[in-house]
């Protein structure tokens, strides 16, 4: 493979999709490539490392609060508790969905989170403490799932025809179950992320330091928090980032009374 060959393909791309979309596939290649040359013996210079494409980034979408909080009102059971996670301790998709019992710890009021976005593609987990509504949400759930011989916190309790051999088993990527709910809220859809998202912006709002956002989203680095904030489109990113060493104390969102459905989600 030519560089040329790599640079007429993502030249492709930026014209059919997007430079942003190019530079996605670059490092793909450039990563799949590497690991050629570590394990298959591919020939050296890395032929993907052409340059890189113009980007016209936009800021991501995120939902208004009130939005999130009319899905809230019309996720039921196992949904609402979702919700709860995804916006109390700004966890991502795939950690919502690896959470087990052992991983909440109720004695200390704290959740543990393992990701894989680390440079070996490894879990780590990091401890959150837990606010009491989602203390609360959690304890619920846990006395009243309809499956109980399982060790995972969410799981595929459904019993349509789709779902009959995945009854029991922990959600993998759970498509579509977002936008259903904002579909019944009324509200422009979002994902899970986005309320990733919406955590970052309410902590910024608040006029959190970055030293809690960043022990929040357990980015590694705080210049990884101040490009999420700027990603998110906030004005202004805050330079002073004393107390970088401190750890994540319970930060209170602005609550809805909790209303925890009795029916099968």
């Amino acid at each position: 493979m030519k560089p040329g060959q790599v640079l007429d393909y993502l030249q492709s791309q930026a014209e059919g999709r997007s430079g942003y979309a190019a530079n996605k596939d670059r490092k793909n290649l450039v990563a799949a490539w590497n690991w050629g040359i570590k394990y298959l013996g591919l020939p050296q210079p890395n032929p993907c490392l052409v340059d890189r494409f113009p980007e016209e980034r936009h800021p991501r979408y995120v939902p208004p609060e009130e939005d999130f909080w009319a899905v809230w009102e019309v996720a039921e059971d196992q949904d609402k508790v979702i919700l709860a996670v995804a916006l109390y301790l700004g966890a991502r998709r795939g950690e919502i969905f690896r959470l087990t019992w052992a991983d909440i710890d109720f004695g200390q009021r704290r959740a543990r989170l393992g990701t894989r976005k680390r440079q070996d593609g490894s879990l780590e987990y990091d401890w959150l403490p837990m606010t009491d509504e989602l203390a609360s949400q959690l304890s619920w759930w846990r006395e009243n799932r309809p499956i109980r011989n399982t060790v995972h916190v969410f799981v595929c309790s459904e019993e349509t025809p789709f779902c009959q051999s995945y009854y029991g088993q922990p959600f993998q990527y759970r498509q579509h179950f977002m936008r259903k709910l904002c579909e019944r809220a009324g509200v422009k859809a979002f994902g899970l992320h986005a309320i990733r998202h919406l955590t970052a912006s309410i902590l910024y709002q608040q006029g959190q330091p970055v030293s809690i956002i960043q022990a929040v989203l357990r980015h590694k680095s705080p210049n990884t928090t101040t490009r999420y904030l700027r990603s998110l489109g906030v004005e202004e990113t805050r330079s002073a980032l004393e107390g970088l060493n401190r750890s994540a104390k319970v930060v209170e969102f602005r609550k809805k009374p909790s209303k925890v459905s009795t029916s099968e989600g």
